[in-house]
């Protein structure tokens, strides 16, 4: 067991090793220069914004919507209403009556889950530019006009980005996954560099309307993460997705545990899925740096996830399990050890592969932490230095452990619908 258990442990320490090592030379090599392109037409846009039970937010989403920094005329809303049981058909009435001035348009429809929601505004779309809005988000005024100009740049780009960021967290544990949106927007946008973004999420992700149709619209078969699946299918075309950290998105973030690991276990899950289902792009030369680098992570990450929690169990557990075995041969006869307990400890006997392989993984990690927040704009310390020691120390064991629900899931062949 001791043996198989460290195989698995030094697989994940290398793998993880291989990974922060490349993404570092990526950021060593980025000109870190932020885009400034200015909006010099401004073409027809539709924003559809499912909504399924989102009584609470939906009206502030709706109005973030209008109140985006763009011509009125060129700005089309379509309000999907997915057979919610709440009040959110009647909040969007009342966004409805309150702004007439605005081509603010309502599907009613039974419940078919997001994609199928989705698809119901495709099809009526008049934009040039489809956007996807999720019913607890709220958009910065200046998206827009930030995000359309990188279209130009290459025909093949077919979905822009924003930086996507926690509203508002309240406890710590929305606070620890604040931290965990900043880094991981930097990261994707390290990730655009070599168009490796695998995923464009529901909150503002802007596309090509033409090219959604043309690829074949959104997974309605109750996807658990059509947004990763329509970025992995435009990646199997060939297409680009680019991401910003130049105008920002807000969302409403799960404020505990259960709701955290209902969210993950969909996106994990559903992440798993999909790579499955788009494996043909895994090691293949054909699809570059997405195919060799960023498709084998979607499934090694949860590989890893599971290693080093189990791992942690495992020797954690270890020791004491061996304790009271060995305290049983003596009848747990615990003074007699007390009293002739002695302490060892040589500076040798340390492993220093181990420690090697932590400090570069903490160095890196580090370093791209402090980056992050300087491209997002944001302080280190703005949410109080407990919330930084907790993500830093706790919230990988957090995630970490979500993962051992996820794998009996997906071991069961249990189901679920978004």
């Amino acid at each position: 067991m001791n043996i198989f258990a460290t195989v698995l442990l030094w697989f994940a320490y290398l793998t993880s090793l291989y990974f922060a090592i490349f993404w570092f030379l990526v950021f060593l090599s980025d000109d870190n220069k932020e885009s400034r392109k200015k909006i010099t037409k401004f073409p027809m846009v539709t924003v559809a914004v499912p909504s399924y039970n989102e009584e609470k937010t939906i009206k502030p989403t709706l109005t973030s919507v209008l109140k985006l920094d763009y011509p009125r005329e060129k700005l089309e809303i379509i309000a999907i209403n997915d057979g919610s049981r709440d009040k959110t058909l009647d909040k969007i009435k009342e966004v409805i009556a309150e702004y007439p001035g605005f081509d603010i348009k309502l599907i009613n429809k039974k419940n078919g889950g997001k994609g199928a929601a989705l698809n119901s505004a495709l099809r009526k779309a008049k934009g040039e530019f489809f956007v996807c809005m999720d019913a607890d988000s709220f958009v910065k005024p200046n998206a827009l006009r930030k995000m359309l100009p990188h279209f130009d740049a290459d025909e093949k780009i077919a979905a822009v980005l924003p930086s996507l960021k926690v509203k508002n967290p309240k406890n710590m544990l929305q606070r620890m996954q604040w931290y965990e949106y900043i880094v991981n927007m930097y990261y994707k946008e390290l990730m655009s560099k070599l168009n490796c973004v695998h995923v464009a999420p529901g909150p503002f992700s802007v596309y090509r309307t033409g090219i959604i149709k043309r690829v074949g619209y959104f997974d309605a078969n109750h996807n658990l993460t059509e947004d990763l699946e329509m970025a992995l299918r435009l990646q199997s075309r060939q297409y680009r997705l680019v991401q910003l950290l130049n105008t920002d998105v807000l969302t409403i973030a799960p404020e505990n545990l259960k709701q955290l690991y209902m969210q993950r276990n969909r996106w994990y899950k559903g992440a798993i899925i999909n790579a499955i289902r788009y494996k043909f792009m895994m090691f293949n030369r054909k699809y570059g740096d997405f195919g060799i680098i960023q498709m084998p992570t979607i499934i090694l990450s949860g590989m890893i996830a599971l290693i080093m929690i189990s791992s942690i169990i495992y020797y954690s557990i270890k020791p004491y399990v061996q304790y009271f075995y060995n305290m049983s041969f003596v009848n747990f006869d615990f003074m007699t050890f007390i009293r002739n307990f002695s302490y060892s400890f040589h500076i040798l006997d340390l492993n220093y592969m181990t420690l090697f392989v932590a400090v570069a993984m903490l160095t890196i990690s580090l370093v791209i932490f402090k980056k992050s927040h300087v491209s997002t704009r944001e302080n280190i310390l703005k949410h109080g230095t407990p919330s930084l020691f907790f993500y830093i120390f706790l919230y990988f064991l957090v995630l970490g452990t979500m993962w051992i629900g996820i794998a009996f899931d997906l071991i069961r062949g249990k189901k679920q619908r978004w």
